[in-house]
């Protein structure tokens, strides 16, 4: 599943980079978008796995505005792209972004869900992995062993 969820994304992030350029050379302005797909059934067609973030494209079309298209879908956006951010492209917004500093020992788990504003809250969704990091005493003491390694 995980390896599948990466895939989708990647496919999302390159198919949008693939319209950018392309509309882009036609004078177009156009904008990166990152974001969710809202999934209504099992009966959607997408290529989006629910939950998992998704990418897509603004352009400035003269007469409407900013119109979003889904070259991964081959949909128009509509009510069920949830737009998060907008950038010149995937590298202005990617999904996850930090820095941490210091050697506390850590863990981190993401879990998104996806519903109407007017339904009744789904139960927490369980995240799909956890990332640890190593207590502080390990760091040190492989630190000591690379130092000593060097030193011979």
């Amino acid at each position: 599943m995980k390896r599948r969820c990466a895939r989708a994304r990647e496919c999302a992030r390159i198919l949008a980079h693939i319209m950018i350029a392309l509309v882009r050379r036609l004078t177009i302005p156009c904008r990166y978008v990152s974001g969710y797909m809202f999934h209504r059934d099992e009966g959607d067609k997408d290529r989006s796995l629910e939950g998992a973030s998704h990418a897509w494209v603004e352009a400035l079309v003269p007469g409407w505005g900013w119109v979003a298209f889904d070259p991964t879908n081959n949909l128009v956006g509509g009510d069920r792209h949830i737009r998060v951010a907008i950038g010149r492209d995937y590298a202005d917004v990617p999904p996850t972004r930090g820095v941490y500093k210091g050697e506390a020992q850590s863990e981190l788990s993401v879990a998104v869900t996806v519903s109407p504003a007017d339904s009744v809250a789904p139960p927490p969704a369980k995240p799909p992995f956890v990332v640890r990091s190593r207590p502080v005493l390990v760091r040190q003491v492989l630190r000591v062993e690379q130092e000593q390694q060097q030193q011979q």
